[in-house]
């Protein structure tokens, strides 16, 4: 098994190569001496109203030495107000590539599931959003090579994310405040998470918490929207008709391919995480994570494993946890299709019409006790008295452990009574 630093010096080395024009990753000897803030000027559309121009400037932002006394990244090139910050900048570091050199999709392309078929495995993970019946799925084939997609569903705009440090797999809406921003990457990472950037003021985002840390914008939050990472089985099943992001981005990648083989074991230790592991679990085990009305909760994926429904409370708020086995993990053999299976995960309020459900795994299925109809992982129930029913989706995380215990660390990890 490689080490963690061996996989990143390759990542950063496969990131770099295939932005200079080669598509095929390989292995270096020593890091990447990268500066984040170089590359090219470009300019977008910003949907708030005119252009933007986005990318590397020549000068320095003028900010007080003090507050960037201890920083462990580059200031060059980015107009970012240094001044406003709601954490330590000292907490933040390059990860290795420069600005959007891991880039995002702006204007991404969808294809129907009939043509996604030809090049994606049925138990390849992908990332499913559903806004008002129209639903997606961003297989992270794709976004383990672009983190962010700034996209529009059913006249939303909304950033699909994916840090692959943290297996960290979350929607946005865009809209903050009345003003519709772009996201893309900093190049760096705090407690081993992707820290966004937003084209319209630079200031920088937290993706897993989805905060504003530094910047014009320091303390806003965006809204996360309910998504989920399943099987692309499970998606084709339920939505024939959905659509599907394309391979066609507009970057040359090595689609299908895990840069981070080997990256997913549990009991090994982050890379480029500097912070207090807790260890109520392993490092890199995979929770579903639960916040409600200040409550944060952490559900085992070995338990789920074992339990594949749980019932609980989170926030004084009834929930119930469906798992599913059947979907590979985007972390594993170097060939994602190829990956270990992981399961997949679906947290709902349990009632219908406000009548509360009891659900139990059986035959391989999820049935409630009040109907005997039968749901899926995605909550919807496709057959008995309540079929084409669907259970109201709780927001949650599928997120390595040490990640979600950095930003949470008051989380309480649920144990069958």
């Amino acid at each position: 098994m490689p080490s963690p630093s061996t996989i990143w010096i390759a990542v950063v080395s496969a990131l770099l190569a295939v932005a200079c024009g080669s598509a095929a990753p390989g292995p270096v000897s020593q890091p990447a001496n990268v500066t984040p803030g170089s590359g090219t000027s470009r300019t977008i559309s910003d949907p708030a109203g005119g252009d933007t121009a986005v990318g590397s400037v020549t000068t320095s932002t003028a900010v007080p030495p003090a507050d960037l006394s201890r920083a462990k990244f580059s200031t060059d090139g980015w107009k970012t107000d240094f001044s406003k910050h709601s954490v330590p900048l000292e907490e933040i570091s390059s990860g290795g590539p420069p600005r959007d050199g891991i880039p995002p999709i702006d204007a991404p392309k969808f294809v129907s599931v009939e043509e996604a078929n030809s090049w994606l495995d049925a138990r390849e993970p992908v990332i499913h959003l559903e806004v008002d019946g129209e639903a997606r799925a961003y297989p992270l084939q794709i976004l383990i090579w672009h983190e962010i997609v700034n996209d529009v569903v059913s006249d939303i705009p909304v950033a699909v994310t994916f840090c692959p440090l943290c297996n960290t797999a979350i929607a946005f809406d865009r809209r903050l405040h009345g003003r519709t921003l772009d996201f893309g990457t900093t190049g760096n990472l705090r407690n081993s998470d992707l820290v966004m950037w937003d084209r319209q003021t630079e200031s920088w985002w937290q993706q897993i918490t989805g905060e504003a840390i530094v910047g014009q914008l320091t303390g806003r939050k965006l809204e996360m929207l309910p998504a989920t990472i399943l099987s692309w089985q499970a998606f084709r099943q339920q939505f024939p008709q959905g659509r599907v992001l394309s391979r066609e981005t507009g970057h040359r990648r090595s689609y299908g391919s895990n840069p981070y083989a080997g990256y997913d074991k549990a009991d090994e230790p982050p890379f480029l995480f500097e912070g207090k592991l807790d260890g109520r679990l392993s490092p890199k085990e995979r929770v579903v994570t639960v916040s409600l009305a200040g409550d944060d909760v952490a559900y085992p994926f070995p338990l789920l494993a074992k339990e594949r429904v749980i019932a609980d409370s989170v926030g004084g708020q009834p929930v119930v946890v469906f798992f599913q086995p059947g979907t590979a993990s985007a972390l594993d053999a170097s060939a994602i299709e190829n990956s270990r299976d992981v399961g997949a995960t679906g947290v709902y309020r349990p009632e219908i019409d406000g009548r509360r459900l009891t659900f139990s795994w059986r035959n391989a299925g999820f049935v409630d006790a009040e109907t005997g109809s039968r749901w899926t992982v995605l909550g919807r129930a496709i057959e008995g008295p309540l079929v084409g029913k669907q259970l109201k989706p709780v927001v949650h995380g599928n997120h390595f452990w040490f990640a979600w215990a950095a930003f949470k660390p008051d989380t309480r990890i649920y144990a069958p009574q």
